[in-house]
Parts: C-alpha cells; structure tokens; sequence
C-alpha cells in the first residue's frame, strides 16, 4: 500500500467520524442498561465484550510486525500501550464485571469488531511502516513527557470509576445504583471521560494523525454513551443529583 493511498484512507475515517457523530447522538447503543429488542441474536455480555475488545491486540500486532520500517523503544512503547489497554479492556474488565444474565446483541458485537479493525490498522499500519519510530533521545522532549502523563492521567481515571462502579454490586446484585465520591461527584461517567483523557494523551505521545483520529472517534462513540448514561440516571433515580453534568466536569 502507498502513503497516498493509507492517508486517503485515514482521511476518509476521520470524515465518517465526523458525520457519523450527529447520529450516535441521537441514536442509543442497545447494549448493557439500554438493551433493546430487535437487534436480533444476542450472546453472554462478557464472551460479547472478550470477543470484540479481545481481537485488537491480535490486530494491531499483524499491522504492527509485519511492517518494514525498523522497530525502534518508541514504536514499540506506542504498540504495548495500545495493547495493554486492550488486554484489560478484554481479559481483565469482563471477567470481573457482575453482569450474569445480561446479554449483548451479536450485531454489535460485529460493528466493535469492525470498529477494532479499522482503529488498529491506522495505528498498526503506521507503527510499522510509516513513522513512530523515533531515537530514544524522544523520550526526554516536552511533547512526550506531556502526551505520557495525560495518558496515565486518563488511565488512573478510567480504572479507579471502573473499580467504583464494579464495587457497588455486591455479590449476587444486578440493579443499579447511584455512584458516589471521586469524579462522580460531578460527572456520570468519569470512566468514558478517562478512556477519552486516555487516547488524547497517546494522540500527544504519538503525535501523528493516526492517534488524533483514533482520539476523534473515541470521543465520537464515548460521548454520546456518557449522555445516554446521564438521561438514563435521571430517568431512574429521582434523587439523582442535578448538579452533575455527563462527562467533562463542569461542562457537559
């Protein structure tokens, strides 16, 4: 594949983002607390989760080895931190969720697949053929040590209220509860607002178009989530506090 070719490409995924996110504003995702009917099949939300989260680490590590441009400390580091994220998102996160009994429809579980495929070919494609592969002497500059702290800012985020919520069921619950303390006190989802934090981080780390698109479309898919999450709360608890917004404190 040429270079011309690979960032039309990109550029044609940045653009579907773009226009794709009106819709997902509008239109909620029928999986976890808003499951819908008529979406067709439907498999155990945790294999749901493990398989479609679980197949980007094996994706990006074809695009990533089978590159020709020499593997350097940083193309490397780029790779690993993609994947550790992943392998939590889909062999750590599922398993340790209480969500027995609940079901994802398969027809989501596919467009997660697609969606995985896209992000870590423009990831891997590029870490292995294109850039990311700078000297070592990159881990003292500013964009670097920047792009790193944000991106464990956002993961410390996204573990520590994915660690809250998993600790608001006790063994054998399956409702819903209103969470309190840490960035719960003012957003409802400071778990989607960490992933988010996360990817911009590495988007900085990186600094190259592929991360700031793959940080576009984590905001274009997380967002609207975090203000269906919001409206449901409302919905279902009528003490949910008011002062609250959705996903970025004080703001939205």
């Amino acid at each position: 594949m040429t270079q011309d070719l690979y960032f039309y490409l990109l550029y044609a995924w940045i653009a579907i983002g773009i226009l794709a996110f009106p819709f997902l504003l509008k239109k909620t995702a029928p999986y976890g607390r808003h499951i819908a009917q008529g979406w067709g099949p439907t498999i155990s939300n945790q294999l749901g989760w493990m398989i479609q989260e679980g197949v980007a680490p094996f994706f990006i590590s074809f695009w990533f080895f089978t590159g020709t441009l020499e593997k350097t400390e940083t193309s490397y580091l780029f790779y690993g931190l993609y994947v550790a994220h992943y392998i939590y998102r889909s062999f750590i996160f599922p398993f340790r969720t209480k969500t027995k009994g609940k079901s994802i429809p398969i027809a989501i579980v596919g467009s997660a697949i697609g969606f995985n495929f896209c992000n870590t070919f423009f990831i891997g494609y590029f870490l292995g053929n294109i850039g990311g592969n700078y000297t070592t002497g990159y881990f003292f500059e500013f964009r670097f040590i920047l792009g790193l702290a944000v991106f464990a800012l956002g993961v410390f985020i996204n573990v520590k209220a994915d660690n809250m919520l998993l600790a608001l069921r006790q063994p054998g619950e399956t409702g819903y509860k209103i969470p309190k303390g840490f960035l719960f006190n003012y957003i409802s989802c400071p778990n989607h607002f960490g992933e988010m934090v996360e990817w911009f981080g590495f988007a900085l780390l990186l600094g190259q178009l592929p991360a700031y698109a793959f940080a576009l479309w984590t905001i274009v898919n997380l967002m609207p989530r975090a203000l269906d999450h919001h409206k449901w709360y409302h919905e279902k608890f009528s003490d949910y506090p008011t002062n609250r917004r959705a996903v970025i404190p004080f703001t939205l």
